[in-house]
Formats: structure tokens, C-alpha cells, sequence
């Protein structure tokens, strides 16, 4: 006999448990000081920064912009699967209960953000505020209540498969999330404040009176949980192998020029895949280019020289530590094993490539310290970076390769 209620818990815990297998490899011992320092740090000049505000700060819309942001996104994980839309598909009327779950799990979720979110702007508020920490409590649980709702309408909303339904209901729940906190961060009267909250309700129940016909859609439902697992597993797999993680490729033509200078020789046979792979499989260029960004605005909004000069190594360490993977990237391949090259130069290959990318990084990041005015320092953060892409390369990571 069906039982809904042991099937979720059978989905529930399997996801899980994947989850936690990987998260262990991700939130490792370096992992955890390099980020420990950096938020440090972050937090440090953040409550610097928030001392020098006057008075007439917009604190208000700054929070209202992007604490709406993360009511708005509400993804409902569903733990479904490809074979779920042939065997589940007729029980659709009896796994209410399954769904019930799903929301109250991806509710959890998203609570846990919005706690994270509101304690970050919570000092904001409090340093136009005259001080008033009071408020925290309140605002949760109305911010809580707010993303209730949001579940509810997403809900009703996979029940069509119109992206431009999709797209419209984001951009309205978002101006009318934004509207609702800057009412209630700024003060306004509550009239004010409860006028868009209605409005949330009634959308709530519009969707469910069209929706109330339609079935679900089984196949977006599976499709935007397996694009969910598959961006995890590429986070995954920046930290370890990861099998089921399907490779991409994506074509980026104005980065040929990098390649022409590779010569077709033998013995730069792998300079040329590992180089391709790089620039064109998975998201290894996306990573070296969002943590490259990161970094550098890290950097000048850092005041401190010394400051600035310990972060370049760490933001390089960040980006070595995470493209490692990319020597195993094709150790399933078979035919990489028939190239007649020696095994020395694929290592030496490898090294050149992420030496160079490191070098690239520690020039950008040098470039940022110089752009604060600070000249000496940008020198002294560029041999720091030389001189640790140089160590971390041929040294640091020789265990590793040796291994694999």
C-alpha cells in the first residue's frame, strides 16, 4: 500500500545524507580558517563603516532592496526525480501530505537565511536608529510571516509552465516584498504597511482559484530539483571528486586568443587540454573571475596596507585550493590514458597553468591595492602573491598530485 508520509521521509533522508557526505569535504579544517578570517575581517570593517553614518542614512531601502530579495526567492524542494513523473504521476492527489513537508522544509531553509540576513542589517538599523536593537524580534517574525506567503503564491505558481508567468510573478512579489519592508523599516504608519501584505494575500488567492484546475508540473518540478542537486554537486566538486556531477561545456569564443599560443607539440599536449578545460568545462574560469572580483573590491575597501597585503594570499589561496579538481577532471576518460606523452608533463602542464592563474590573480589583486593610492603596498601584495602561487604550486599541493 502507498504511504506518502514514509516516501518523504525516504527522499528527505537520502538527499540528506548526500548532502552531508559532501558538505564534510567542503567545510574542511583550511576551508573553515581562510573563511573564518575573511568574515572576521569583513564584520570588522563593516562595523567600522557603519560608525561614520549620519543620521539621514537610507538604511531603509538598502535593506528593504535586498532583504526582498531573499523573501522573493523561494524555491520549494520537492526531492523529486526523473522516474517520479511516470510512478508518481497518478498518485498526484494522495501526496499531499509529501508537499506539506516540502514546504515546511524549504520554510526552515529559508528561515535560517532571513535570520542570517536581518542579524547582517540589523547594526544598519540600529546606527540610524538611535541605537534601537528592540526591534529584532519583531522583525523577524514579520518577515517569517512574509516568506510564508511567498512559499504559498511560488506554490500555486509551478502550477503553470509559462516562463512569463514565472518572470511576472517574481517582479511583482518583489516590488511589493520591497514596498512592504521599506514601509515597515522606515516607520510608516501601519495602514501603509498592511496595504501590500493584502495585496500578497490576494495574489495568494488569485493563483489558487486559476490554479485550482491544473495539474502540477511534473516535469519542471524535477527539472529545477536536479538543477538545484547539480549546482551543489559543482560547488562539491571544487573540494573533491564528485561522480555524478555531469561535465559542461560551454564555448567561449573570445577567449580563443589564449589559446593560440599554445604550440601543437607532443609535449604540449595536456598545456592544450588543461587549458581548454579551464577556459570552456564546468565553472572553473566562473570561479577564477567571481572570486578575482570578490577579492579586489575586498581589498579597496580594506583601509588598512597590511591589511590589503595578508588578503592577497588568501583570496589566492581560495582560488588554488578550488581549481585542484581540475587535475582529476578527466581521470574517467579512458582515452587521456592512450596519449603517448610521459606522466611528467601532464604534471608540469597542470603546475604551469594554475601557476599562471595565480600570477594573473596576484597582478589584478595588486592592482586593487594600488588604485587606494598605496603604491608600496600593491608592490609588496604583488611578490606576496608571487611568491605564494610559486610555493602553493610546487610544494603545497605535491601531496595531492601524488596521490591521485
Amino acid at each position: 500500500m502507498f504511504n506518502e508520509k514514509q516516501l518523504w521521509k525516504e527522499r528527505f533522508g537520502r538527499t540528506f545524507k548526500e548532502l552531508s557526505r559532501y558538505l564534510r569535504y567542503i567545510f574542511n579544517g583550511h576551508i573553515v580558517i581562510v573563511m573564518l578570517f575573511l568574515l572576521g575581517t569583513a564584520a570588522f570593517y563593516y562595523q567600522e563603516w557603519i560608525k561614520t553614518l549620519p543620521n539621514d542614512f537610507p538604511a531603509a531601502v538598502i535593506m528593504a532592496a535586498i532583504l526582498a530579495l531573499i523573501v522573493t526567492y523561494s524555491p520549494i524542494y520537492t526531492f523529486f526525480s526523473e522516474a517520479d513523473k511516470i510512478f508518481l504521476l497518478p498518485l498526484e492527489d494522495r501526496l499531499s501530505g509529501y508537499f506539506i513537508r516540502s514546504l515546511l522544509v524549504s520554510f526552515f531553509v529559508h528561515a535560517y537565511l532571513l535570520v542570517l540576513g536581518l542579524g547582517v542589517f540589523i547594526p544598519l538599523y540600529a546606527a540610524v536608529n538611535d541605537g534601537n536593537f528592540k526591534l529584532f524580534l519583531p522583525f523577524l517574525m514579520i518577515l517569517l510571516t512574509l516568506k510564508i506567503i511567498n512559499l504559498l503564491i511560488r506554490w500555486k505558481i509551478q502550477y503553470y509552465i509559462e516562463t512569463s508567468v514565472h518572470l511576472l510573478d517574481a517582479c511583482v512579489r518583489y516590488a511589493v516584498n520591497a514596498v512592504f519592508l521599506y514601509f515597515l523599516f522606515s516607520g510608516a504608519s501601519t495602514i501603509f504597511i498592511l496595504a501590500p501584505g493584502v495585496l500578497l494575500i490576494l495574489l495568494y488567492l488569485f493563483f489558487s482559484m486559476k490554479s485550482r484546475n491544473k495539474g502540477l508540473k511534473w516535469e519542471y518540478l524535477i527539472e529545477q530539483e536536479e538543477r538545484r542537486m547539480t549546482s551543489f554537486y559543482r560547488l562539491a566538486n571544487m573540494f573533491t571528486d564528485v561522480p555524478k556531477l555531469k561535465d559542461r561545456v560551454k564555448r567561449r569564443k573570445w577567449l580563443d586568443w589564449l589559446l593560440s599560443g599554445i604550440p601543437f607539440r607532443q609535449d604540449a599536449t595536456f598545456k592544450n587540454l588543461y587549458v581548454r578545460t579551464f577556459l570552456r568545462s564546468g565553472d572553473y574560469f566562473g570561479l577564477f573571475i567571481r572570486l578575482t572580483l570578490i577579492g579586489a573590491g575586498a581589498i579597496y575597501l580594506i583601509s588598512y596596507g597590511m591589511g590589503q597585503i595578508v588578503l592577497v594570499p588568501l583570496i589566492m589561496y581560495l582560488t588554488g585550493f578550488q581549481l585542484v579538481p581540475l587535475w582529476n577532471h578527466y581521470q574517467d576518460k579512458l582515452w587521456v590514458n592512450l596519449y603517448p606523452v610521459k606522466a611528467d608533463i601532464k604534471e608540469k602542464s597542470f603546475k604551469q597553468l594554475l601557476t599562471g592563474i595565480l600570477y594573473v590573480q596576484a597582478l589584478i589583486l595588486s592592482l586593487a591595492v594600488m588604485a587606494k593610492g598605496g603604491w608600496l603596498a600593491s608592490l609588496l601584495a604583488l611578490a606576496a602573491g608571487v611568491l605564494f602561487a610559486y610555493v602553493y604550486t610546487h610544494f603545497y599541493i605535491q601531496k595531492r598530485l601524488a596521490g591521485s
